[in-house]
């Protein structure tokens, strides 16, 4: 399909921009045209209706978080010393002071494996439950569900704070609508004075009058029906769909949900006022209390090849250091949605794309490893204070009960009240299914 663009160089495209919001990297009219095409209720009891994925890009070392070698030699124990949880024999790492006083509330896989240790395709794999294919763009565990768990509010579906990775599609072969909206916040200030994570866009618009935008709303009306004599589609603006994306942008409430102003300085500095990953969980937070089905928190610098001490300190004093912060929104987190009732209905999951190799490197560093790792999981129908599988002494394979990143997906789709082994269709009509053929639940974590 030819698309029309005037001699100024302006495209139909362009003109659904309201000022900028494909910056964010998609049309906001996406998310909402065709929610209504999806397939029948899913067969699997729900337990969870949504799901905060923190995604730790880049790939958090297992032993320096949730599988520790304490008995190991040095230079597979590495510099951190690791501390007991209230679960009686589980120790991890000596950062997560708080996670070990709630451990009661977490499960630990420390029998992930993989065979992809790059960071493109062990994210597609992580993020989809699929290994990357030439043939076919799987969809993420977010847009799955987005595509069967739409939201009915105004706001989006499946929502990345602050951005999605751009290691994969999004959506795959499902409709535009499931892509995840990235809300593209910068955090104000500097070192601890980094109180705000602040959506660009939203904010930019605080400022904008509904008249302006009715106007605006008009002039793409006027543009489609140009458009309907010309060799473009037309794009039917007037939809319902799309006037809810307007109602997005002009919506008070929806800016609320994206305004951590809005919470008590105590709560924000609960998840920690300096931190992105605190901020972020805490707009997490917000963001499945007001109803979105999906949430991921995109949290960089665990790519650990040189000085892993840095995980606890990059320097002194540091109280932001990566495996600090996420011990603090982590659990600050998972606070929260315990006191408002909505841990059991909130699957929290925690990983990234693969482990870090046992021994450490040259730099003080570890490098990519992914044939054994860790996740943690808490909520949503999970059974709380245990360890799924392990690893073997020196932390470089699974000693037992291996899970695939493939089982992990059907794993979560299954608390999340989608039975994995469904099929979905691609738009020429193939059928997929949606968790990898043989992918297995894995039944311990299910309480």
């Amino acid at each position: 399909m030819k698309s029309l663009q005037r001699c100024d160089g302006v495209t139909r495209r362009d003109l659904l921009r309201v000022g900028g919001l494909t910056a964010l990297g998609l049309g906001l009219g996406d998310f909402f045209r065709l929610q209504h095409v999806f397939a029948d209720e899913p067969s699997t009891t729900q337990r969870a209706k949504s799901c905060i994925l923190i995604w730790l890009d880049g790939g958090p070392s297992h032993i320096e978080s949730f599988d520790p070698k304490p008995d190991a030699p040095e230079e597979v124990r590495g510099p951190l010393q690791t501390i007991a949880t209230s679960v009686p024999g589980v120790r991890i790492s000596e950062c997560f002071e708080r996670t070990a006083t709630m451990f009661d509330k977490l499960s630990i896989i420390r029998s992930m494996t993989s065979p992809l240790g790059e960071h493109n395709f062990g994210t597609h794999y992580l993020m989809t439950g699929y290994k990357p294919s030439p043939a076919l763009a799987y969809p993420t565990l977010g847009a799955t569900v987005a595509h069967l768990n739409p939201s009915t509010g105004v706001l989006p579906p499946n929502i990345a704070v602050p951005r999605f990775t751009g290691k994969v599609s999004g959506n795959g072969y499902l409709p535009a609508a499931t892509r995840p909206f990235s809300v593209g916040g910068v955090s104000r200030g500097r070192g601890a004075n980094r109180s705000n994570l602040v959506v660009r866009d939203l904010d930019f618009y605080r400022g904008l009058d509904l008249t302006r935008l009715n106007r605006r709303r008009q002039i793409v009306r006027a543009f489609d029906e140009f458009s309907r004599g010309q060799d473009a589609a037309p794009l039917a603006v007037s939809d319902p769909d799309l006037e809810r994306a307007y109602n997005l942008i002009a919506s008070p409430r929806a800016k609320q949900a994206f305004s951590l102003s809005e919470e008590p300085d105590a709560v924000r500095q609960r998840y920690g006022f300096g931190s992105d990953i605190g901020q972020s969980c805490l707009m997490a937070r917000r963001l499945v209390e007001r109803g979105v089905p999906f949430v991921t928190v995109n949290n960089t610098g665990w790519d650990s090849h040189q000085d892993i001490i840095k995980l606890k300190e990059r320097y002194p004093g540091d109280k932001n250091a990566p495996l600090l912060s996420l011990d603090r929104a982590l659990t600050a987190l998972i606070g929260d949605l315990a006191d408002r009732h909505l841990l059991d209905q909130t699957l929290v999951v925690v990983m990234g794309e693969f482990g870090r190799t046992p021994k450490i490197n040259p730099a003080g560093g570890r490098d990519h490893w992914p044939n054994v790792f860790s996740v943690a999981l808490a909520g949503g129908g999970t059974r709380g204070g245990q360890v799924v599988g392990s690893s073997d002494v020196l932390g470089e394979s699974p000693k037992d009960s291996p899970v695939t990143p493939s089982d992990l997906a059907a794993t979560i789709y299954t608390l999340l009240g989608i039975d994995p082994h469904r099929e979905l269709h691609t738009a020429d009509g193939r059928p997929v299914r949606i968790a990898r053929d043989g992918a297995r639940v894995v039944d311990e974590l299910i309480g």
